[in-house]
């Protein structure tokens, strides 16, 4: 199945007075890059769900970003009171405090090492929280696969068509390469026979099959022809694939080759027409290479 690197999936939920929420957004990358911001009590989570994000997700910059919102006060740290009377007391012992010249604010106090503890239930809290990302994430890849589903089915639709007007041409540089030596026997002869009308002499016949032969030789591009119509098989298989199996790389891959053959071509051939078809064939592969960048 083609599908595009680009795509976008969110899910929420609330439990108990606690809201989640699960946002992913990807965009192309050679590889997989998963990029996960997570609150802080939740950081611990963070390599479990890079594990099922590279299990759903073959390819792409994939951005996932989690939020959780208790109401309920749950969450709300404890003061160690001790220890906030302890810093009040040694503060009170200072000479600005003790006239009068400073005033003690609360506020700041309860940022020192030991005056807010954590809450108690954290592994509680630490369980729900991972039972309700791993469901969120299922949902927000579900979004994001069909997305990504639908992006490429139009990417499949280009690449399909770009394919049809490769086999177009490649069938009229076939139907034109015969023609091409007779074109250019015939143009041989006619420049030979003028240079030797001038200078009255006369050419063998074996000579001058020799040069046309030399040159059916040199222009002779069945090979690259016969690869390139393989290459156009092979190209529309991956296109026809059913499963889940990435094909992104294989496609770019194969342009890459199939940029080869026609370059060949281009090389040996000296026809107009041929050259021109030649010319749509590599512009068309250009467009492949494009777009199997966005391929998963």
């Amino acid at each position: 199945m083609i599908r595009s690197m680009t795509g976008f999936g969110e899910a929420s939920s609330q439990n108990d007075g606690v809201y989640y929420f699960l946002e992913l957004r990807s965009l192309n990358n050679r590889y997989f890059k998963g990029i996960i911001r997570m609150p802080d009590e939740f950081q611990g989570l963070e390599a479990e769900i890079e594990a099922e994000l590279r299990r759903r997700l073959n390819r792409g910059s994939v951005t996932l970003t989690a939020t959780c919102t208790d109401t309920t006060g749950q969450s709300a740290y404890t003061i160690n009171h001790l220890a906030l009377a302890n810093y009040i007391d040694q503060l009170r012992k200072t000479p600005q405090v003790a006239s009068g010249e400073v005033k003690i604010e609360i506020g700041p106090l309860l940022g020192l090492p030991g005056v807010t503890l954590p809450p108690t239930n954290e592994e509680a809290r630490l369980e729900k929280a991972r039972a309700a990302f791993m469901g969120l994430l299922d949902r927000a890849c579900g979004v994001l696969l069909k997305m990504r589903e639908r992006e490429g089915s139009m990417l499949r639709d280009d690449l399909v068509s770009q394919r049809d007007l490769m086999a177009e041409r490649l069938e009229v540089i076939k139907s034109r390469a015969p023609a091409s030596v007779r074109d250019y026997e015939q143009r041989l002869r006619q420049r030979i026979q003028m240079m030797l009308q001038d200078a009255e002499l006369k050419l063998s016949e074996v000579d001058l099959i020799r040069e046309i032969a030399v040159y059916a030789e040199r222009s002779d591009i069945s090979e690259e022809i016969t690869r390139l119509q393989g290459h156009l098989e092979q190209y529309i298989e991956l296109l026809s694939v059913k499963d889940d199996k990435p094909v992104g790389r294989t496609l770019d891959f194969l342009a890459q080759e199939m940029l080869r053959e026609a370059n060949t071509m281009a090389s040996k051939s000296s026809d107009s027409t041929m050259s021109k078809a030649i010319v749509e064939i590599k512009g068309a592969i250009d467009r492949i290479k494009e777009q199997v960048q966005n391929i998963e």
